[in-house]
């Protein structure tokens, strides 16, 4: 195995706080591209093997079958699906119709190849998505990433000649973050962070435009903005009844909203509503689900409730509010939209997914509960169609589980049965393998639930030693959900292993409390959930800390990273993806001022105080024994500093530690930019696991 590089030859920078790896932030930089290309290097000659190549070979393979599952939206009469395989790794964007879709093979027409686009303009296009033109839909508005990152080139695409419009009058915009909404097919409202002062300290546009046809995007009549202290300005473009509307809204942080009214010239009311509440209006109605308790006219409302009015009775001072959920401790809504005039509620009722339908009338609100899916496993619901004031009604539901493939359902806005659609293929041979629920008992007392795949007994063979693949996130309010993992069966499950995924708090398993639970000071305790689960594992016989392997990615790196700083006697190996690790300089790095909401500000002495302890960079010290530990990452990730996993390599290493490092040059904060990639990152990740728990 060859050896790391020495510390001694690494630059040893004097920078606040005394952080000698701070010149790995500088991201191109010559010296620090070379050191990441030498730990790249080094970690695919350790682990590289034979079998990594051919359970790379497989996954990409899975990763490519043309008969997995197309995700679809709907847009005027035609379904549109962006679609990868073997022969398009880029993908393409392509069109069908329902009749089509539902005969199980049906024939796509294809609009742009993103292939052809990237080798004819010599660019590194990763799609980014589309808005289409209300109504006609023969107008698009194409997001375009250079290596995959959040900043995309905004480009203007006609659909029926499958070509780029050009020319002066074209709208286009350089890479930034951003986006637009269509008015008309002439006028657009733009929101983008390119130009001077146009960007919030988190990086994401704080400005919103109406731009006409061949006008100056920077120079067109500025409608709104945010200070540069906040997260992002937005906008959506709607209807309140035959009137046009355009709804204006300012993010202080990712947990609060401030929202406006008006129309194409701006904002001109204020709808007063919690600032962490989350809205959602169509046409002469509103929704708000609740983060935190509210008081009206001597009701309060609990944290977690949906509550439901007609927006014109709201603005003009009515809070006669309906209350469409009332939350208890282990029963939440996971999220709420609409469609065709009737609201979507999707609910976890102990983890178990329930769907409710309501409909607004002068009478009051009527519900219906959705059926026709399966009893059994994980789903979700949602539109069908991406232009809310067109929708017939129609949903679609997704239903999966550990060891069951996705199967796509449709909700007709005319029946409370779901319909099959299409079913994915299996990916990885299930024979043998069992599911099963428990929980682990936290530090503070509470019950933490986790799932676990694998064989009916897995003692059968190595009593008390079954290798053991864990997985956490534990962070903004994101419900982690066992799912159909076809990496995970087919390197893991398939070879004997048990896989199990923990709803560590910080998630949004159980609604705001837990939410809230795991979140600044309570970051700490959602860690020890995941610490605690480990433990159940080994108490329940089914393992040993040695054959545990944790993996982790983004907020899940800061979780994983802390296991190896504060409990490193309960894990066998690590890996760590995509992470958020130096806690002193995050809110510094990228998007990372858009977080303090969730972790508390370093630079106020009084979050320090915390922050400081989950901040692994500065807890790791010499003299400790840490597991193994795999720090994957992306130098065109451009949401999570890659300097995070590059400087907790090189402490790590200059520690003396086991500490491996993985960087791709593309794919934003993601495993990769296409199936090659994110089968690179998967299958090597694995081997590593595999490796340092001594199995296979």
């Amino acid at each position: 195995m060859p050896p790391p590089p020495s510390p001694a030859n690494l630059p040893t920078l004097q920078a606040p706080d005394d952080d000698p790896q701070r010149w790995l932030e500088d991201i191109d930089a010559h010296a620090a591209v070379q050191w990441a290309d030498a730990q790249t290097s080094r970690t695919l000659a350790a682990f590289g093997d034979e079998r990594f190549k051919q359970d790379r070979d497989a996954l990409q393979a899975i990763y490519d079958r043309d008969d997995n599952l197309p995700m679809i939206t709907r847009r005027g009469a035609l379904l549109f699906n962006f679609w990868k395989d073997a022969a398009h790794p880029r993908g393409i964007w392509r069109t069908t119709t329902m009749a089509r879709f539902r005969a199980g093979t049906p024939e796509w027409d294809v609009l742009l190849d993103l292939d052809a686009l990237a080798a004819a303009e010599c660019e590194d296009w990763v799609w980014g998505g589309a808005s289409t033109l209300p109504r006609t839909h023969d107008r698009a508005m194409l997001r375009l990433s250079r290596g995959g990152g959040d900043a995309v080139v905004l480009r203007e695409f006609d659909i029926p000649s499958r070509s780029f419009v050009t020319g002066s009058n074209a709208f286009t915009l350089p890479s930034s973050k951003g986006g637009v909404e269509w008015l008309e097919r002439d006028t657009l409202l733009l929101i983008s962070a390119l130009g001077d002062d146009n960007a919030t300290e988190s990086g994401y546009g704080r400005k919103v435009w109406r731009r006409q046809r061949g006008a100056d995007p920077l120079q067109s009549p500025l409608l709104f903005e945010v200070p540069a202290t906040h997260m992002s300005a937005g906008m959506q473009a709607g209807r309140t009844g035959e009137r046009e509307c355009v709804w204006y809204f300012a993010r202080p942080d990712f947990r609060k909203l401030v929202l406006w009214m008006g129309d194409r010239h701006g904002p001109k009311t204020l709808i007063d509503i919690p600032a962490d509440a989350i809205p959602e209006i169509f046409e002469d109605w509103m929704v708000l689900r609740l983060r935190s308790d509210w008081t009206l006219g001597g009701t309060t409302w609990r944290e977690g409730s949906v509550l439901g009015i007609g927006l014109a009775a709201y603005i003009g001072g009515s809070r006669a509010m309906t209350l469409l959920f009332e939350p208890s401790d282990r029963r939440a809504v996971q999220g709420f939209s609409w469609t065709g005039g009737q609201l979507l509620l999707s609910i976890l009722d102990n983890l178990k997914p329930v769907f409710q339908r309501w409909t607004p009338t002068a009478q009051g609100w009527a519900c219906t509960m959705v059926t026709g899916l399966p009893d059994d496993g994980t789903a979700y619901l949602w539109p069908l169609d991406a232009c809310e004031e067109e929708s017939t009604g129609d949903a679609l539901a997704m239903c999966l589980g550990p060891l069951t493939p996705e199967s796509l359902y449709l909700l007709p806005a005319d029946a409370d049965s779901a319909q099959l659609l299409q079913r994915a293929p299996e990916r990885f041979d299930a024979s043998g393998l069992v599911t099963t629920r428990h929980e682990a008992i936290s530090t503070d007392g509470v019950a933490i639930p986790y799932v676990m795949t694998g064989p009916a007994d897995p003692t059968r063979h190595e009593p008390g030693r079954a290798p053991v693949h864990l997985y956490g996130y534990g962070g903004f309010g994101i419900s982690v959900l066992p799912g159909y993992n076809a990496s995970i069966g087919k390197l893991w499950l398939e070879r004997g292993g048990v896989s199990v995924v923990a709803q560590i708090r910080g998630g949004g398993e159980f609604g705001p409390a837990w939410e809230d639970a795991g979140r600044r000071e309570g970051k700490r305790q959602s860690h020890d959930d995941f610490a605690a689960v480990a433990a159940d594992l080994v108490r329940r016989g089914v393992t040993v800390p040695r054959r545990i392997a944790a993996e982790g990615g983004s907020n899940g790196g800061l979780l994983i990273t802390n296991m190896l700083t504060r409990y490193p006697e309960r894990f066998g190996a690590l890996f760590c993806t995509i992470p958020l690790v130096d806690m002193r300089r995050y809110n510094k790095l990228l998007a990372g001022a858009s977080w303090v909401a969730e972790y508390g500000n370093p630079d106020i002495a009084e979050d320090w105080a915390f922050l400081q302890h989950l901040s692994a960079y500065h807890c790791a010290e010499p003299g400790h024994g840490y597991p193994p530990i795999l720090l994957a990452s992306n130098r065109r990730d451009d949401r999570v500093h890659p300097g995070h996993a590059r400087k907790m390599a090189a402490k790590l290493q200059a520690l003396s530690q086991a500490a491996w490092l993985l960087e791709l040059d593309a794919g934003g904060h993601a495993y990769g930019k296409n199936n090659a990639e994110r089968a690179t990152f998967t299958a090597l990740g694995y081997a590593f696991l595999r490796r340092s728990i001594e199995w296979q």
